[in-house]
């Protein structure tokens, strides 16, 4: 069984395959992408990319709405995918805000370069203190 943080991973490079697929044009099987990387079916895993996909309007929105100068769609696609799994689980899910702003910024720091990083620390920060600050 996959901890939390390994199963985040996972979702991120699904959301990376759906997103360079719709870019292309290419048709897909949602359940497809997700059997490719996980032997065994997993809640987390099929709920969380369902549901980045179902909200991703909502979440370009937020992620606008709070990244400085930019837009999600000019980051490259893991950071677009790290970022809405992001946001996803700060507003959609009972995940902690700590937890989520932290899996988020582990991930980049994983994939991405540190100004990305710092970018989306500062988004989903702002996130948290604009949207969830006192909701929670």
């Amino acid at each position: 069984m996959k901890n939390r943080t390994m199963l985040r991973e996972i979702i991120v490079k699904v959301l990376y395959q759906v997103y360079i697929l719709d870019n292309a044009k290419i048709e897909y099987n949602i359940e497809d992408l997700i059997k490719e990387q996980m032997e065994i079916e997993n809640e987390f895993v099929n709920k969380s990319v369902n549901d980045v996909i179902k909200y991703q309007k909502e979440i370009t929105d937020m992620a606008n709405k709070y990244l400085d100068n930019w837009t999600i769609d000019r980051l490259s696609k893991v950071d677009k995918a790290i970022l809405s799994l992001g946001i996803y689980e700060l507003m959609y899910t009972n995940t902690p805000s700590i937890v989520c702003i932290n899996e988020t910024i582990e991930l980049s720091k994983l994939y991405s370069d540190s100004k990305v990083t710092n970018m989306i620390n500062a988004c989903m920060d702002k996130i948290y203190k604009e949207e969830l600050d006192g909701r929670k």
